[in-house]
């Protein structure tokens, strides 16, 4: 049975690909690896930054010795920020 869909694949919109069964075919948008991690992230004061709008939408994550804004700026070009916060490593994902 052949069926017809619109496929949503990295934000490329793919549409009329046909679907046999189990024999779909992945088609690669982009290779391994083209969106690279931030891996050592560098923080600024929130008082004295200049590199942030005041508008920004970011990424919060609060604990009880910590906080951390992460720039959805910075995570659109990125996607994925490799962080240790308050001593247990994180990712922060967008």
């Amino acid at each position: 049975m052949r069926v017809k869909a619109s496929l949503l694949v990295a934000g490329v919109v793919a549409t009329g690909a046909t679907l046999l069964g189990q024999s779909e075919q992945l088609q690669v948008v982009l290779p391994r690896d083209a969106i690279p991690s931030i891996d050592k992230p560098t923080f600024e004061a929130a008082s004295t930054t200049r590199s942030l709008d005041r508008r920004e939408p970011v990424l919060g994550v609060v604990g009880a010795r910590e906080q951390r804004a992460y720039s959805t700026w910075q995570l659109d070009r990125h996607e994925i920020v490799n962080d240790t916060f308050e001593g247990k490593p994180i990712a922060v994902t967008w």
